[in-house]
């Protein structure tokens, strides 16, 4: 059947339930309800008799909950819906007619999955809800419900999706007038919001909470009297992507969680072996579907093409890795045979994205070649054809999906993509994945009780933020009657007051509201443009209601959209009006004045802890990271960059220099990656924190200076590998083998600002609606670098919104989080440095570390509202191996934008989020020690201001960057406090005296009048300590003594958690005996060196301990806070933290760090050998100044080896 007659079809019933209300049934009408109902085959019959007596929440498959599947079971619902589908249709428009609206419902109930995965949910829904106004009594299944939360996922209305998810988490399932036949089916629904709700936090770039939710949904299957297979295998898919997705500090943070095991995955040591099993087995259980084996095989392959290029893939192995990358992809591929029908927007995109990566593998299999040219322009071609499927009209579909599948075969047939061993013929998969070992861990619906309390709280306090009001009546829903409608399209966001200054519009600026561009094919147009947009007018809506944009915001016009959800056409109006805050010294360049030089290194720090022996101190935790200034170093823009290289493929792209030279045209297959000096301390800028008068500069070179670029935290940014090579490329922009590798490994920022950054070549989009080869860059706050992935964009329509200084454009790429969600580019409307583009994802990173932080002070003061920052990504357009282009992405959100604040001092009192907004602005302040401040929030909140905001685009002002046009340093941050925070924080709670006392030190008299009041909810108790991780470079001097006095040391230390090196040059006294030793400990390779430099001599030790990075362990108990030194006067004293706990041999431990840093200070724990064990840590210095200390001498490569080692052994005579 057509997707033209499914359409039609559809419209029939819709027209049916509209004019329900209108008309009565007649004897006829039921007769003819009864007539085509009892056509229906025997097996469809049972199952809608099952559906209409609430039989089950979902609809299951056959093989679905059983342990063994027989022949008979290895079908899927949707072959024999999709048999039928004119028939059902038939029968739901019947059922509408004669009035039957528990049969209608049944209908859509079985017609949901099936209409769902062909893209038409949104038709079928808004006959749900029709339906439930017109029949209150008639019961809508949880499927039809959570379906609703999925549809609004995907279209950017990720608030209404959290609230439906939290409803139903919170109160058991409840939902309308259906009835639960068993507690185990509550479970299932619970499970099922778990995971959907997991997936909402991974497009938010929360991998670890989201992590946390999927594993929790994962118990759930597994607890149920028959464990859903289906179930687990989605999980377990999802699992592996946020896995992929997240840094290793997460991954060592999610490890350590409560109920937590995942020696189920095998090899847990590393996150993407471990994401590379969870697919691999999501795969076996879902292996009747092709579909799921699609999506599971392509993120298995993902997974270890990406573990291929980590640090932690020895060389020998790669090969191994990339062999069985190419095979996953390669079972993803042959999901579908030849000819098939694939009327799917998930199917399709999964289809393009495994061709693709199989592209990519067989570039590193085996270089590059013809045949892997011509995939990669045939999937090229796929994604730009996708995009015309995703807004086409249903009677155009068929064409652009048979396009696409003949696309796929020809890569297919280039790649010599051959059908593998399989004696099932109903299943997918091939004869040697069903031999994969790993079986999930027996749970019991006890168990899912007491994962599910861990998140009630939070679910709880978001049901009581929402005042949901059932479209069938003016009644609030509660809980435990929530209905599809309660969370419907059409719901308002704010009161009927108007919200801005001025809400009149003048004839002209009406005429220039109607003639905003048309985006192509109905495609919406987006609401976020970032903090500097074109001030523009403002009108009244009809309803009277006005919002406030930054500075233009959009509002419903009636837009057909083809959301890449399939979620219906929207009816969305939108319409500009004028904000009241606009940005000062908004962060945008100017064509005449880029920076003169490129910021260099700038080390982030990562999540590390030292370790004194095997089991100590197992449990790590998030750093506590800031921001911190780092050096520079000046270089030219190097070569001249034509807008074509030699290997151009006719790029839409216009590269623009100046003042440059003529390059070598030669391909340069030297890496760029330079070694990088350690940042010297930078002096604070002398600036008068009181005089505030003047903090409104110019907007001209309003992007700042290059020092500004270089905003850095508290501790500073780790190194990366590629920081030790020291070749320069002749042409900056040509990206040479070993430069791929090293972005696909992981840089550092410091590391990818010197490599990229110029003073002259500049990069504007000069085309769109073409498919390009991108580099997709994503930056982790936590360890501080920035990973690639090979992938395929597509440049789309302008959205026809362009701001003061940037344009928003509709992008499609393959490596999206979320496979059906919209997403948008941002691009500079003036040629622009690639440094730029960077510093907003890093920016915009760190507040969402910083706001991460603050939900979860706000969590534990059980404070109902919750902020989140979009993750923020950048996409290096390449032509042919030269960067041709750079834009940053974002989810697309769809709703009314509003600003909270600006970067100075106004702010919208009006919106009850700007409370929130302002202490989050206060906490930020506190949490990086008086030295940074976030401003400039803006985004989409709720009505209530204590439910869900979602923000975009901040600024933040630093005293650790040198000022500049939007970091205005101290007097912004003086500003915020005067001007936005204002003499008093909001009336709930205060801050610790501790903390305050420490910002008094740090700023002295000027700032006191700020920070010693009374601080609203988080900010003020944000600093209650937590556990926390060190830097993860870090050098300085130790002291080691015994409590029995037999020994005692002396010893120089250099400790790398990125590479898992430590190096000691000590000398001490042994049982009376004086000894020096230097010993230099890969636990990568499980090596020791003793080094002796004088004779040029070494020994070679197996290495028995595993490396522990340094770290308060999660389960620490807080001893106190004290202050080392003096409090009475500033620089007398330094804020420490005691915690103390017992190893996993029950040995005790005490451990004292720094407040700001979580730099060690001492520890002290107890042994058999010595009694108790004291280490004292001074002169620590962030940063390592010599790195080549850190790999073995020349001398050392033909040591001999001997007997192993533990820690230690160091300490004693040798």
């Amino acid at each position: 059947m057509g997707s033209q007659e499914v359409v039609e079809l559809l419209g029939k019933c819709l027209r049916a339930a509209e004019a329900a209300a209108e008309e009565a049934s007649t004897d006829v009408d039921r007769h003819n309800y009864c007539s085509v109902r009892d056509s229906l085959c025997a097996e469809l019959a049972l199952l809608l008799r099952e559906a209409s007596e609430m039989r089950w929440p979902f609809v299951p498959e056959r093989w679905q909950f059983q342990q063994a599947v027989s022949s008979r079971d290895k079908s899927n619902l949707n072959e024999l819906v999709g048999q039928h589908l004119p028939q059902l249709l038939n029968v739901l428009e019947a059922a509408i007619v004669a009035r039957e609206a528990g049969a209608a419902l049944a209908v859509i109930f079985l017609l949901d999955r099936f209409l769902y995965w062909t893209d038409e949910s949104g038709s079928l829904l808004k006959i749900s809800k029709l339906l439930h106004k017109r029949y209150r009594g008639a019961p809508v299944a949880p499927q039809l419900l959570i379906r609703q939360a999925r549809v609004y996922l995907s279209s950017g209305k990720l608030e209404k999706a959290e609230h439906i998810l939290s409803h139903l988490i919170a109160n058991s399932g409840d939902t309308g007038c259906w009835v639960y036949r068993s507690e185990s089916d509550r479970a299932l629904v619970q499970a099922v919001s778990l995971q959907v709700r997991g997936t909402v936090l991974q497009k938010l770039g929360l991998w670890a909470e989201a992590a946390e939710l999927v594993w929790a949904s994962l118990v759930g299957y597994n607890a149920l009297p028959r464990p859903d297979k289906k179930g687990i295998g989605t999980s377990l898919g999802i699992l592996a992507n946020i896995l992929l997705s997240m840094n290793d500090e997460d991954f060592r943070a999610f490890k350590s969680t409560p109920n937590v095991d995942l020696s189920l995955l095998g090899d847990a040591s590393h996150r993407l072996l471990s994401a590379a099993k969870a697919a691999a087995m999501a795969v076996v259980y879902s292996q009747y579907t092709s579909l799921y084996v699609l999506t599971n095989a392509t993120a298995q392959g993902t997974c270890l093409l990406s573990y291929s290029f980590s640090a932690a893939c020895l060389p020998a192995k790669r090969t191994f890795f990339l062999l069985q990358a190419k095979e996953a992809f390669e079972v993803g591929l042959l999901a579908k045979t030849e000819g098939e029908v694939v009327p799917s927007k998930q199917e399709l995109h999964t289809f393009i994205k495994a061709a693709y990566s199989l592209v990519v593998t067989h570039k590193w299999l085996d270089g590059p070649s013809e045949a892997v040219t011509r995939s990669s322009r045939a999937c090229q071609e796929a994604l730009a054809r996708f995009y015309d499927y995703c807004h086409a009209d249903a009677q155009d579909r068929g064409s652009f999906c048979a396009e696409i599948m003949g696309l796929m075969a020809r890569v297919k047939l280039e790649l010599h993509v051959e059908p593998f061993v399989n004696s099932d013929s109903r299943s997918f998969i091939p004869d040697s994945f069903r031999n994969m070992s790993g079986a999930l861990a027996d749970f019991t619906l006890d168990d899912f009780s007491r994962v599910l309390h861990r998140f009630q709280k939070y679910h709880m306090s978001l049901c009581k933020t929402t005042n949901a009001k059932c479209k069938a009546g003016n009644q609030v829903v509660d809980g435990a009657r929530m209905c599809i409608t309660a969370f419907g399209t059409t719901e308002d966001v704010f009161n009927g007051e108007c919200i801005t200054e001025a809400c009149g519009l003048s004839r002209d600026a009406r005429s220039d509201v109607s003639r905003l561009p048309e985006p192509r094919s109905n495609v919406a147009s987006a609401n976020s443009l970032g903090s500097s947009r074109k001030k523009s007018s403002s009108r009244r809506s009809a309803s009277g209601r006005c919002a406030v944009d930054s500075p233009a915001i959009l509002r419903s016009q009636r837009l057909a959209t083809h959301l890449s959800s399939g979620a219906s056409h929207s009816s969305d109006k939108f319409e500009i009006v004028e904000a009241e805050i606009p940005t000062v010294g908004s962060d945008t360049p100017d064509d005449d004045h880029g920076p003169t030089d490129p910021p260099a290194d700038e080390l982030p720090q990562s999540l590390s802890r030292l370790m004194l022996r095997s089991s100590s101190l197992s449990n790590s935790f998030k750093s506590e990271s800031s921001w911190e200034n780092i050096s520079r170093t000046s270089r030219s823009a190097g070569s001249c960059q034509s807008s074509k290289s030699s290997e151009s493929s006719g790029s839409f792209f216009l590269m623009k220099t100046q003042d440059c030279q003529t390059s070598d045209p030669e391909y340069d297959t030297a890496s760029g990656w330079e070694f990088l000096c350690m940042p010297k301390a930078l002096e604070s800028p002398n600036v008068d924190s009181g005089s505030c008068s003047t903090t409104e500069p110019s907007t001209e070179n309003s992007h700042g200076t290059p020092d500004e670029l270089t905003l850095g935290p508290q501790t500073s940014y780790p190194r990366c590998d590629s920081c030790l090579k020291s070749n320069t490329p002749a042409r900056q922009y040509l990206l040479s083998r070993e430069d791929y590798r090293s972005l696909l490994a992981g840089v550092c920022h410091g590391c990818l600002l010197k490599r990229l950054s110029s003073d002259k070549a500049k990069f504007k989009l000069e085309h769109y609606s073409t498919a390009h080869d991108a580099l997709h860059l994503k930056f982790s706050k936590a360890s501080g670098l920035w990973t690639a992935r090979e992938t395929c964009a597509y440049i789309g329509q302008s959205m026809g919104l362009h701001g003061s200084h940037r344009t928003a454009i509709w992008v499609q790429f393959l490596h999206q989080e979320e496979r059906l969600s919209s997403y948008v580019g941002k691009d500079y409307r003036k040629p622009t440095q690639i440094q730029f583009h960077l510093r907003d994802v890093e920016r915009q990173m760190t507040a969402q570390y910083y706001v991460t932080e603050f939900n979860k002070r706000l969590y534990e003061k059980e404070v109902t509202a919750q902020m989140f920052f979009l993750p923020s990504e950048a996409l290096l357009i390449l032509d042919g191996d030269e960067i041709a282009g750079c834009i940053t992405v974002e989810p697309y959100m769809l709703g009314q934008f509003v600003k909270l604040t600006n970067n100075i001092k106004k702010k919208n009192d009006k919106l009850p989020a700007t409370e929130y907004g302002l202490a989050f602005g206060h906490f930020t302040y506190l949490h990086s020690n008086c030295q940074d401040v976030v401003v400039d929030l803006q985004g989409w909140a709720t009505a209530n201001g204590k439910g869900l905001t979602y923000l975009t685009d901040p600024q933040i002002h630093s005293t650790r960057a040198p000022r500049g046009p939007s970091n205005l340093a101290q007097s912004g941050i003086a500003s915020f406090l005067r001007e936005q925070h204002g003499p008093q924080c909001n009336k709930e709670v205060t801050p610790p005296r501790s903390l305050l006392g420490a910002c008094e030190q740090r700023r002295g008299a000027n700032m006191r009048l700020f920070v010693v009041l009374a601080c609203f909810v988080a900010a003020c108790v944000a600093q209650k300590p937590h556990p926390c991780t060190s830097p993860s470079l870090l050098s300085g001097q130790l002291t080691l003594a015994t409590q029995n006095e037999q020994l005692w040391a002396f010893a120089r230390y250099l400790y790398d958690a990125l590479g898992h090196r430590i190096r000691l040059q000590e000398i001490g006294f042994y049982q009376n005996k004086s000894f020096t030793y230097d010993a230099l400990l890969l636990y990568r390779e499980a090596l020791m060196y003793e080094i002796n430099h004088q004779e040029h001599t070494c020994k070679k030790r197996a290495l028995r301990v595993d490396f522990h990075p340094m770290a308060v362990p999660r389960n620490a108990s807080l001893l106190g806070q004290a202050v080392v030194g003096s409090s009475s006067s500033p620089g007398q004293g330094l804020l420490v933290n005691t915690w103390t706990g017992k190893l996993p041999d029950n040995a005790p431990y005490i451990v004292t760090v720094t407040e700001f840093g979580c730099i060690p200070v001492s520890t002290t724990y107890k042994t058999l050998s010595f009694g108790w064990m004291v280490t004292s840590f001074f002169n620590n210095v962030i940063g390592i100044s010599d790195p080549n200390q850190l790999n073995p001498p020349d001398f050392c490569q033909d040591a001999l080896d001997e007997e192993p080692v533990d820690f230690f052994s160091l300490f004693r005579v040798k």
